[in-house]
């Protein structure tokens, strides 16, 4: 399998280690859950999980909760919630999204107050190792100590901080010996919640949870970090900057995957423009099915708009599909689906190019029609379309969606 890494960019082969692949998506920061871009990014990678367990490989998949954040303390109080109350009613939300999608849960789904010990520890190292500094209770990177920040982005480094300021970088702290140094370890403000650390009462940073549970949970390196595009600057720069200094030559990530940006009416589709198409708005209407067909019709890594005219199109691909697996075989001659399995594998395995294994897919029900209509035997390819179908997590006509994935997101809710 042939898959672009965002560092190098350029398409490298995937070579699993053991037939086994470790997988870490970031999660979501649950204050307000879950638009069509957010299902892109985790869908995307339920497309990559699946085909990887199509062709027996084990995938061991961690997706994070990062559920102490400025946004979810901002939005607390300007509701009167509780800020775990608040955080633990948006990631059911988006649970029940997920399964409703049939997405695959992953393995550990932890959130980033489950780690704070562990978080401590990576930050002690980090200051042992003389690219972290301390100041009136506040821990932070120093950027000026790492001289490859910026090789995963590759942006200029006179032109981070705007970049850095527009996704939650503070530059005007007083603590700070540089605007574009992070924190790793913010003391406690007056009102907000806090643990105690060796540098008194605060929190963790955003960056600092991240990396700290990729490798609590699935060790160095990480096969694949997954995540959406705006997050390879400044937070997956930060993650490595965090993890590289605390090791020898072994990489923290082997390839680095980025989904691209969804836009709606013109405008990329965010919280802070409130151009937001909900996922379970959506479903009052669709089918998860035209779904996850209409967000697989997108590569991965181009922006594209969401289009009602478009989804309405797989709805009715859906319901092509559907007939296809339901029409009765008979004992005429075997069609055979040979040349649209090769189609989807060549597609899926040329950087996830799930379009055309849509495609594929279409064709593939179209050619069990036409042959059931001429008295063909299509057991067998009505078999693999069955098969090939549960890569993009369809359940065709079923009442719900996969027992693993109704229990196994249903045990990670509290």
């Amino acid at each position: 399998m042939i898959l672009f890494n965002s560092k190098t960019q350029t398409k490298e082969e995937f070579i699993t280690r053991d037939n086994e692949a470790t997988l870490y998506v970031c999660g979501i920061t649950p204050y307000d859950t879950t638009h069509i871009g957010h299902a892109f990014t985790y869908v995307t990678y339920d497309h990559l999980i699946r085909y990887l367990e199509l062709n027996g490989i084990t995938v061991r998949y961690t997706q994070n909760v990062t559920d102490i954040d400025d946004d979810i303390l901002k939005r607390a109080k300007e509701t009167g919630a509780d800020w775990r109350e608040l955080a633990r009613y948006w990631t059911d939300h988006f649970i029940d999204d997920m399964i409703a999608l049939n997405v695959r849960p992953p393995d550990a789904f932890p959130r980033a107050t489950d780690v704070i010990p562990d978080i401590i520890r990576s930050v002690e190292a980090l200051l042992q190792a003389g690219v972290a500094y301390e100041k009136n209770g506040s821990v932070y990177y120093e950027v000026n100590r790492y001289p490859e920040f910026g090789q995963l982005s590759k942006i200029p480094r006179s032109e981070m901080l705007p970049v850095a300021n527009e996704r939650g970088n503070h530059p005007d702290d007083p603590n700070k010996r540089d605007p574009l140094d992070f924190v790793l370890w913010q003391a406690q403000a007056p009102g907000e919640p806090a643990w105690d650390s060796p540098w008194g009462p605060g929190r963790p940073g955003w960056h600092i949870e991240c990396s700290t549970m990729a490798v609590k949970f699935l060790g160095k390196p990480v096969d694949i970090h997954g995540g959406g595009l705006d997050l390879c600057f400044p937070h997956h720069e930060c993650e490595i900057a965090q993890v590289k200094p605390l090791q020898e030559d072994a990489p923290y990530v082997r390839c680095w995957m980025h989904t691209a940006m969804v836009g709606y009416q013109g405008e990329k589709m965010s919280k802070s423009l409130g151009n937001l198409v909900m996922i379970s708005d959506l479903l009052n209407t669709y089918q998860a099915d035209a779904l996850r067909l209409y967000m697989g019709s997108h590569h991965y890594r181009k922006t594209w708009s969401y289009d009602e005219k478009d989804l309405v199109k797989f709805q009715e691909l859906v319901g092509q599909l559907r007939k296809a697996v339901q029409v009765e075989g008979v004992k005429g001659d075997v069609y055979r689906p040979d040349e649209h399995i090769r189609a989807f594998h060549e597609s899926m395995e040329n950087d996830l190019g799930t379009p055309d294994a849509v495609r594929a897919l279409g064709e593939l029900a179209k050619g069990i029609l036409n042959a059931a209509g001429a008295h063909g035997d299509v057991r067998e390819a009505q078999g693999v379309l069955r098969r090939y179908s549960r890569v993009f997590g369809l359940t065709l006509g079923s009442d719900s969606s996969e027992e693993r994935v109704v229990e196994g997101w249903n045990a990670k809710k509290r």
